[in-house]
């Protein structure tokens, strides 16, 4: 079994197979370190979003959380722990690579080559590199023409000092909500330029206070009502979503409240208020943000940006604004999923071609046509209000369901049914009819399209539930080559 990246995906489905009985696993890793976005992301105030009680293992839960939302440190030294404790790290091969994954219609294996020239050979394939691995920089004219110094939030460069500088951040998302309250103070000049504003809601997020660590640490049940209580608060951040009408008021008021009170500012209030439905986009958890919006060195620029200079950047209203330093926060290429790798499969088809429409999967993890193929956090499996380890674990159970499937079969591998996948996509499409995930344009959504491509139309317990128990119905069984020399025939599930 060939593991493709190592973040909490691939080290969760690896710990589900060995578990299970299933221990010839290699997790291939192109990091210099396991950890995923965790490893990858450390710009100041890097956190999680989601409370760590929910976002952790079921299975791996911690008592010392330091916080209600850990920072990323602390979440990169959870999962590493968490390797560590069920003996994981040893099968994990960092500085590698992948550029193609192969199936062999011969020997009904995959082969897994990366840029070094080393491959791999295995009878299933798992591509974890999930929706947020690879930075997404905006077309806008001159970008290389910047004669100062500019790097990506995904890639901080922590080398070049930032005091007293004039720096220009661009874009307003999760990731720049998180930093620009931190660098706020010690830059000499800060301008933000923001395309669209965002729906917020509170989050302080201060260190928990020492008797409350011992509460957590000593009184049997209390962590476990924590997470129950964060699951159910993210389930009805979805309900708000799913009935826009309804519910959604009741977050859109107070997402309201909370901004009008922290925006004293008119003139910034009127540049950051959303014109959208809430939920439509993602909403952000800051308590600082909009704060730092109106500091007396930070100017925030809802113009458009037309070129980038030398010295600078120029918007739509004529101005050009000088800076030092550029940092893009415009977040992933959360669309692309596992390209540019080159997957094949059958006959050699293109998972590129098969999703030449967009992206779509049986249950965001199979597709036809490439056997024992399985993508986790694929196509419309994010969640806009819960936590993606609870999808990845749910996840890692139903792929280890299917293995098991084609070891106690006896066959090569197994493959969802094409007609399966195609009214799996129709059905999971038309549940978003109704919400405010369809109210505006977002990363949720396929540029060519419109689809929405990335996210769970429902609840996290729905999608629990779909992938409880592998329907052995909705797959074609393909025989190993030496029970079928000739060709490979099908077997009847």
């Amino acid at each position: 079994m060939t593991i493709v990246g190592a973040g909490f995906g691939g080290i969760g489905a690896a710990i589900e197979l060995r578990k299970h009985g299933i221990t010839d696993v290699t997790i291939l890793e192109r990091a210099t370190h396991l950890g995923g976005t965790w490893w990858h992301n450390t710009y100041p105030g890097c956190a999680c979003d989601v409370p760590s009680h929910l976002y952790s293992y079921s299975f791996a839960q911690r008592k010392h959380w330091s916080r209600l939302c850990s920072p990323q440190q602390e979440i990169l030294d959870y999962l590493q722990g968490v390797a560590d404790d069920f003996d994981i790290t040893g099968a994990v091969r960092t500085g590698t690579d992948v550029t193609a994954c192969r199936w062999n219609d011969a020997s009904r294996r995959w082969t897994v080559e990366s840029r070094d020239g080393r491959s791999w050979e295995s009878d299933a394939l798992i591509v974890a590199t999930g929706q947020l691995h690879q930075p997404a920089y905006p077309r806008i004219d001159g970008i290389d023409d910047f004669a100062g110094h500019s790097f990506h939030s995904a890639q901080w460069d922590h080398d070049h000092k930032l005091a007293g500088r004039r720096v220009a951040v661009v874009g307003t998302g999760a990731s720049a909500v998180q930093f620009v309250p931190a660098i706020a103070p010690e830059v000499g000049q800060l301008t933000v330029f923001q395309r669209t504003g965002n729906w917020f809601l509170p989050r302080k997020n201060h260190a928990y206070p020492g008797w409350l660590k011992t509460l957590f640490r000593t009184v049997p049940g209390v962590e476990t009502f924590r997470r129950s209580f964060v699951y159910w608060y993210a389930e009805f951040l979805t309900l708000m979503i799913r009935h826009p009408k309804t519910w959604g008021r009741v977050g859109k008021a107070k997402s309201a409240i909370f901004m009008q009170w922290q925006l004293r500012d008119p003139e910034v209030r009127r540049k950051v208020w959303p014109d959208y439905t809430f939920g439509c986009k993602r909403v952000l958890f800051s308590s600082w943000f909009l704060k730092a919006l109106q500091r007396d060195n930070v100017t925030l620029v809802d113009d458009a940006i037309t070129r980038i200079t030398p010295t600078g950047l120029l918007t739509a209203d004529g101005v050009e604004h000088d800076v030092d330093t550029i940092i893009w926060g415009t977040g992933f290429k959360t669309t692309d999923f596992m390209f540019p790798m080159e997957i094949t499969g059958v006959d050699g088809r293109s998972l590129r071609d098969a999703w030449a429409d967009g992206p779509h999967a049986y249950l965001g993890m199979t597709v036809p046509d490439f056997p024992s193929l399985f993508v986790m956090y694929g196509p419309n499996t994010n969640t806009s209000g819960g936590s993606i380890i609870y999808y990845l674990e749910a996840q890692a159970a139903y792929i280890r369901q299917a293995l098991e499937l084609v070891r106690d079969r006896n066959v090569a591998a197994l493959a969802v049914r094409p007609e399966i996948e195609a009214d799996f996509d129709v059905a999971t499409q038309a549940r978003f009819g109704g919400t405010a995930w369809l109210r505006c344009d977002s990363w949720y959504r396929d540029d060519a399209t419109g689809r929405n491509i990335t996210n769970w139309p429902g609840y996290m317990r729905e999608y629990a539930d779909a992938v409880r128990v592998l329907d052995v119905e909705k797959f074609t069984l393909i025989t190993l080559p030496e029970h079928d020399a000739a060709t490979s025939t099908d077997i009847s599930a």
